[in-house]
């Protein structure tokens, strides 16, 4: 038998993680960093223009739907909050590099365009880092606040809506710290809201609903009959 004045040393058991929840948190925190390199380009789809870090983004608008959905608002704010933690990591890690000595016998092209797709201004930054909280934050709130009009179902059409209302606000606040004063917005306040809008109608219901599959397959027996 222990001695009880020795308990408090004992090692606690370490609480567990539903294994999608794991999975869906080490996707959001890959997608928070890969989102500001792919917006470096601008992609054309149809008639819409549009920069790349959105295909992303509505991942991140997904998976922090679907732990809403799965898990509960609390789980999803807190991975909203995480969120930051990679995001501002890689903005530091890739300052960092921007700084060091090009080795001599890197290739010369990439040696010159690694500056230009990785390098931000300080307004950029600021931009990507304040609409991220408050439209991830939104997203998850107006997903969750549905929830309570149509209950567990309609999930695909729940995401939808959310992911276009936080994705306009998103558009607003990015473009207008990023390039007020600098450039005409209204122009590419328009065109950028409504390439999201329209990405988040046809993408953000199949994504999560490809999420929910893959949790539902990934959980373990007991949490399958808890569920």
């Amino acid at each position: 038998m222990p001695d009880v004045s020795q308990l408090h040393t004992l090692p606690q058991a370490a609480p567990v993680i539903p294994r999608p929840l794991f999975l869906f948190g080490l996707l959001y925190g890959g997608m928070t960093c890969i989102a500001g390199v792919l917006g470096a380009k601008q992609v054309a789809i149809g008639p819409l223009a549009v920069e790349a870090g959105i295909f992303p983004f509505l991942m991140l608008v997904a998976i922090s739907s679907a732990v809403a959905q799965l898990y509960g608002r609390p789980a999803a704010d807190r991975l909203v909050r995480y969120g930051f933690v990679p995001l501002l990591t890689a903005i530091f890690l890739t300052f960092v590099v921007l700084q060091l000595p090009a080795d001599e016998e890197m290739y010369e092209p990439a040696k010159d365009a690694f500056p230009i797709i990785l390098g931000q201004s300080w307004r950029l930054m600021v931009a990507g880092i304040i609409a991220y909280g408050v439209s991830m934050t939104m997203n998850v709130l107006i997903f969750s606040r549905l929830a309570r009009v149509a209950g567990a179902r309609l999930v695909g059409v729940r995401a939808a809506v959310a992911s276009m209302v936080s994705q306009v606000v998103d558009t607003l606040i990015f473009i207008t710290i990023a390039f007020y004063g600098v450039r005409p917005i209204a122009e590419l306040l328009l065109g950028q809201a409504l390439a999201k809008i329209v990405l988040s109608i046809v993408l953000v219901p199949v994504v999560i609903r490809g999420l929910l599959i893959v949790a539902e397959r990934m959980a373990a027996p007991t949490e399958r009959a808890a569920a």
